[in-house]
């Protein structure tokens, strides 16, 4: 929508956030005939360049093909059946069709993702507002919601890293259903910036781990838990052909790997680094040396990484994060906005996937029926799905890398975990329903 042309002042939906989430709960409330907004803070150049995910699972391949948004996905996608584990200077491959009953993932850059869901909001006219920043919400509030209590656990396991959890009690739940006061969007729009205001029965936060949207749940009312890692990822984007078919994912006494892709002329890598590290003391020979340490087995010494053109370097911290409730009032949050997990486990994009899923056959029942029933239970619909997926992450993390407070005793039950994997059809049938991903809710009776 070009900054020119008139914007709405009410819509059913106002979303917050262009990424993923916000993307895709558009594209589905279209399909099912319900109006919504999408407010973004950045520009289009912008939210269609910046890296992030790339593995889709099996329901998030699913959902973009019945939403009519998978077909450059199912062109230019990279199907892939596996990933391989390495460790100890060994592999093992870990097969998802005969392991899930016949799932597997695609590899398919969010990037990509977003250009596809960009480009069907605008050409079905509905309104994708860039350039605009919210600045408040308000009018979300539950008049019947009352805070009871607050606790403040703060702990850390031992030869780990470390963790902080701070959980308030607050009524929920039913309580939720009500609000006397009109939900308002506050945003400024460029290239003027001039204060313009959005009434919506229904505010989205899909903004992110940053955004706005999560501060208009009061402090009070909120539950969050955390832990951070001691290490981070330095990754690089090469202009370099995979020397692999699939992902390969390495434990060494150097520290963790990851050799991932985003294309077959574009390689995707990853090397575990110690915090505050500066990709400046890694120039680009120093990387791809210790990647080919890292990944080296004794079964094929002679195998090394094709090296390019590094076109993008950066440093990525750990963090498994969750704020509950995921609902206050008619303010309902989604992907990193409500969760964060580290990337081992390639859930990020995944979860905000099926947040969406489950949030938009609730505003279609609500908008069919008259009935709130699944936007009463959509917090904990979600927060069930979330925290599997936190722990499949967690798991991922704490086996795959080198903690700077482990002991030799923690390194080798490491070591015995990936063996299990290794020869194990009930442990690799685990990670591998993990990876392909959990079912969502079904798809709804409602749609049109």
């Amino acid at each position: 929508m070009p900054p020119s042309a008139p914007t709405p002042t009410h819509t059913t939906i106002g979303i917050i956030g262009a990424g993923p989430a916000g993307l895709l709960l558009a594209r589905l409330l279209h399909n099912a005939g319900i109006d919504c907004v999408v407010l973004e803070s950045r520009d289009r150049a912008y939210i269609e360049q910046r890296q992030r995910a790339g593995i889709l699972e099996q329901a998030t391949v699913d959902v973009l093909r019945a939403a009519g948004a998978g077909e450059r996905m199912d062109r230019e996608g990279l199907p892939h059946d596996g990933i391989e584990l390495r460790h100890d200077r060994r592999s093992h491959r870990i097969d998802f069709p005969s392991l899930t009953g016949g799932r597997r993932v695609m590899v398919y850059a969010q990037t990509e993702m977003v250009k596809d869901l960009v480009a069907q909001q605008l050409a079905a006219g509905a309104p994708l507002l860039f350039d605009s920043e919210v600045t408040g919400i308000e009018g979300v509030r539950d008049t019947n919601a009352t805070a009871t209590a607050t606790a403040t656990a703060t702990g850390a396991a031992a030869g780990t890293a470390t963790g902080t959890a701070t959980a308030t009690a607050a009524a929920t739940g039913a309580s939720t259903r009500t609000s006397t006061e009109s939900p308002t969007i506050h945003y400024r729009r460029h290239p003027d910036r001039r204060p313009a205001t959005l009434t919506c029965d229904y505010i989205v936060g899909c903004d992110g781990f940053h955004g706005i949207a999560r501060d208009a749940v009061p402090a009070e009312l909120r539950r969050t838990y955390e832990r951070t890692y001691p290490y981070s990822w330095l990754g690089i984007l090469a202009q370099a052909p995979p020397t692999y078919d699939e992902l390969i994912y390495a434990h060494s006494s150097r520290g963790f790997a990851l050799a991932s892709m985003r294309s077959p002329t574009v390689s995707r890598l990853y090397l575990q680094v110690p915090n505050g590290t500066d990709p400046a003391d890694w120039p680009d020979v120093r990387i791809w040396d210790e990647l080919d340490s890292r990944l080296a087995t004794d079964a094929d010494p002679a195998w090394k990484l094709e090296r390019g053109t590094v076109v993008a370097k950066s440093v990525l911290p750990m963090r498994s994060w969750v704020m509950e409730p995921m609902r206050y009032g008619r303010l309902l949050l989604a992907g990193d906005a409500a969760h964060i997990v580290p990337p081992t486990g390639a859930k990020g994009l995944n979860l905000a996937v099926a947040d969406v899923v489950v949030l938009a056959r609730a505003l279609v029942q609500r908008h069919v029926t008259g009935s709130t029933e699944l936007l009463d239970a959509y917090s904990e619909t979600c927060l069930r799905r979330v925290w599997r997926a936190e722990h499949f992450s967690y798991t991922m993390t704490e086996l795959l890398h080198a903690d700077p407070a482990h002991s030799a005793f923690e390194t080798r039950l490491q070591l015995s975990q990936l063996d299990r994997i290794a020869h194990s059809r009930h442990a690799a049938a685990e990670l591998a329903e993990n990876y392909t991903g959990l079912p969502i809710a079904p798809p709804s009776p409602y749609a049109s």
